[in-house]
């Protein structure tokens, strides 16, 4: 990683996201902290952590970008079918701890996992700011699904999505995605390509116009620039209108 940019924490900057490496795809830079100031500059420019216990924080700014547009999001007749049943409940910000160590947790074919415990803090930091919201999905009282991810202004950038039941996450993205629409959210996030995403309606696109979207449909539904807000990450300008309940009523 020595050729990497490596920040520094005394400051939030990051380098120009036009820097970031071809392979492997998106790499910025290595180091900093996951302060909520960092966090949120990061989000606002279309830049992530990803990384396991063995590195440092890196940053990623992939390219293409996967996307969704809530108004093209697909529903296949057996996830419709579940939704007019109302086969689970849904809920939103009543367990984000859960939900994220349930994130946290290894999956099939998979070794170890890049949502560390400072992952696990620095988000559950960032959702008693407003920023950071989960989605619950319940069968009776037990949690079967769920994600988690970032607000700001009218994108919802998601972040992890588990399930213990057949179809509780895809269920719980779009119980989400179909209230987000309602309040005029322009953009989900979904960061790199994944089968499971792009049946549901997920498209890739390139980093310019990535960028321009978040320019668009995060700066101008917010009073504050980046420096102001960073200065006191309590203000209220970027935080997203979040639905307080989800229902599950589809035609």
């Amino acid at each position: 990683m020595s050729h990497l940019p490596w920040l520094s924490s005394s400051t939030i900057d990051f380098p120009p996201t036009s820097h970031a490496l071809k392979d492997p795809n998106g790499l910025l830079a290595a180091g900093g902290d996951l302060s909520p100031e960092r966090l949120i500059t990061a989000y606002q420019r279309g830049i992530f952590p990803w990384y396991d216990e063995t590195q440092p924080i890196l940053w990623w700014s992939p390219s293409p970008r996967l996307i969704l547009i809530p108004a093209e999001l697909h529903v296949s007749k057996s996830m419709a079918k579940l939704l007019r049943k109302s086969a689970f409940r849904v809920t939103t910000d009543t367990a984000f701890a859960q939900v994220v160590n349930a994130c946290a947790q290894p999956r099939e074919q998979q070794d170890g996992t890049w949502i560390t415990e400072d992952i696990v803090n620095a988000y559950c930091q960032l959702h008693q700011l407003g920023y950071a919201h989960s989605v619950e999905v319940w069968e009776g009282q037990t949690l079967v699904g769920g994600l988690y991810g970032v607000a700001l202004g009218k994108v919802f950038f998601g972040e992890s999505m588990f399930s213990r039941t057949s179809n509780a996450s895809k269920y719980g993205f779009i119980t989400l995605i179909k209230a987000l629409e309602k309040l005029d959210f322009r953009l989900i996030d979904c960061q790199v390509h994944t089968g499971h995403l792009a049946s549901l309606g997920a498209k890739e696109i390139d980093r310019e116009t990535f960028e321009n979207y978040l320019l668009h449909y995060i700066s101008n539904h917010t009073s504050d620039n980046i420096s102001s807000i960073c200065d006191n990450v309590s203000n209220t300008a970027l935080r997203a209108q979040w639905p307080t309940a989800l229902g599950t009523s589809f035609a």
